[in-house]
């Protein structure tokens, strides 16, 4: 049986992203006056930055306030104000106070208060907006007792579009500290996951494509002896689940998330008072065959929950959607790539003998192959090359990396760089076998080795870039490049696609992970 004391606990990370870099080695090579800052930071307790943050928000409503009455009173926007009409400022003020008084209330009855990580910008700023509108409404049914603001119902529309934008931004702006802080240190959470099985690798998915969520996942525990002593990844494997208390005693844990089967209830309570005794925060994921919100539709019948599936994948009108932004982003694309196109080919040509497309078999989606097109980018012996340097392989799992493959051409090499050898993936697109965004496509040998839980990855069409790309590309493992694919499958929007495409251009412009 593994003991806590057997397991090497290095900080999982992915490379390319500093966000889930080492903790051990931040603020080695920081500034001194960011260092300073840092320690400051986290020497301030945790208790008091909610009391901050309804403070700050207090002055932001009260900031909303004032420029509502600039705006009406002094700019005049859409209506003249009679002179007779006009509220003096010490009159308004006061009005102001008991709005921002109301909407703290609000908020605390809405969630907004306490701030939730796991919560996005969006989220956050619809409950900030629908709590605004409802503390407003009260105002005004008071307001009807006071007849001089009667004369005025359009600043109280300034007021709630300048409150939801102005806490909108600022919740922007938090999660953009947190961010910045959490490569520091600071706010994130040092996690264990107990199980392993088809809910603990929905969540390792869903932490590893969030890293802002500040989930610092140390590993995770299983009973099964293959599950609990294999790494999934860089997510560490610690062994039996009775190693979780003395994991506790000995690893400084903030965050237990238990992923156990309904057949494993009384464990899971077992475990809840092991986190508690020990002073550890922990939660429960329902065994709910490992569905996602987007698989579940909810009802309640006199109280009782009634919980209904969809599919997962993308099909219907979201598969249309997809499609039909796929062939009008590809032909833009296409066009605007053509002239750079014609350059790669020439110079192809020119730097070594052979074809300018290389066509290979890989696998789409439901299993069915299909010919990838690429630029040519190594010599027209590759194939048979590449047995003599199988020694050379620096990828996990089935896939095959070598970072400087003695086959690549000197065009090939700055091709693979900046993915330009993918460009001619975009007739793929067209013809249908791939998606601008979708999952890395797999070699048939490569489908071959596949474990179960990754053969759902190809229940979506694969994609020329992906949640894998912009989170480290060839850097990342077999296991992390599956996590992050059966995450886009699970919780696909188009939002989530142009959010991809977007960060892809960065992404390949840094050539992070690129061989």
């Amino acid at each position: 049986m593994a003991t806590v004391n057997q397991v090497d606990f290095k900080t999982p990370e992915f490379p390319a992203d500093k966000r889930t870099a080492p903790l051990a080695t931040l603020g080695q090579h920081l500034p001194h006056s960011t260092n300073k800052m840092v320690e400051y930071i986290k020497s301030i307790d945790a208790k008091w930055w909610k009391y901050i943050l309804v403070m700050s928000d207090v002055a932001l409503i009260l900031l909303a306030c004032i420029l509502a009455y600039f705006v009406r009173y002094n700019l005049q926007w859409f209506r003249v104000v009679d002179p007779a009409s006009e509220i003096a400022f010490s009159a308004y003020l006061p009005v102001a106070m008991a709005l921002a008084a109301i909407c703290v209330v609000a908020y605390r009855l809405s969630n907004v208060y306490p701030y939730k990580r796991t919560r996005g910008l969006f989220e956050q700023t619809y409950d900030i907006a629908t709590a605004t509108t409802a503390s407003i409404m009260m105002v005004i049914t008071i307001s009807l007792f006071f007849r001089p603001l009667l004369n005025s119902r359009l600043i109280f529309l300034y007021i709630a579009i300048f409150i939801t934008v102005i806490l909108g931004f600022s919740r922007l702006a938090i999660l953009l500290t947190l961010n910045r802080l959490r490569r520091y240190g600071v706010a994130v959470e040092r996690t264990v996951l107990v199980g392993a099985g088809d809910v603990g690798r929905m969540v390792m998915r869903n932490i590893a494509a969030q890293p802002e969520l500040g989930y610092q996942l140390i590993g995770f525990l299983d009973d099964n002896p293959h599950k609990g002593h294999t790494d999934i990844g860089r997510f560490r494997a610690l062994g039996e689940i009775d190693n979780l208390e003395s994991l506790l005693a000995t690893q400084n844990i903030q965050r237990v998330i238990i992923c156990l089967p309904w057949q494993s209830h009384r464990t899971a309570q077992r475990l809840l008072r092991v986190c508690n005794q020990a002073g550890v925060f922990a939660q429960v994921v329902p065994d709910l065959f490992h569905l996602t919100r987007n698989q579940m539709q909810v009802e309640q019948l006199n109280g009782i929950p009634l919980i209904s599936t969809n599919s997962a994948t993308i099909q219907g009108w979201n598969l249309f959607l997809k499609r039909v932004t796929d062939i009008v982003l590809t032909l833009s694309g296409a066009v605007l790539c053509l002239p750079l196109a014609i350059l790669i080919a020439i110079a192809i040509r020119l730097d070594s003998p052979g074809p300018v497309i290389y066509i290979q078999t890989r696998i789409g989606r439901n299993g069915r192959p299909f010919r990838c097109f690429k630029f040519r980018s190594m010599v027209s012996q590759a194939d048979q090359l590449r047995r003599h340097i199988s020694d050379l392989n620096e990828a996990t799992g089935p896939l095959f990396k070598v970072r400087d493959d003695p086959r690549l051409t000197r065009v090939g090499r700055f091709l693979r760089r900046y993915s330009l050898d993918e460009l001619p993936q975009f007739i793929n697109v067209l013809l249908g076998d791939m998606s601008l965004v979708g999952p890395r496509p797999n070699l048939p040998s490569e489908v071959d080795q596949y474990e179960e839980w990754h053969k759902k990855r190809l229940s979506a069409s694969p994609g020329i870039t992906g949640l894998w790309q912009v989170s480290g590309r060839s850097d990342l493992t077999f296991d992390e490049m599956v996590l992050l694919d059966i995450y886009y499958v699970e919780n696909w929007s188009l939002l989530l696609d142009l959010s991809i495409i977007l960060r892809s251009i960065p992404a390949v412009l840094r050539a992070k992970g690129a061989y």
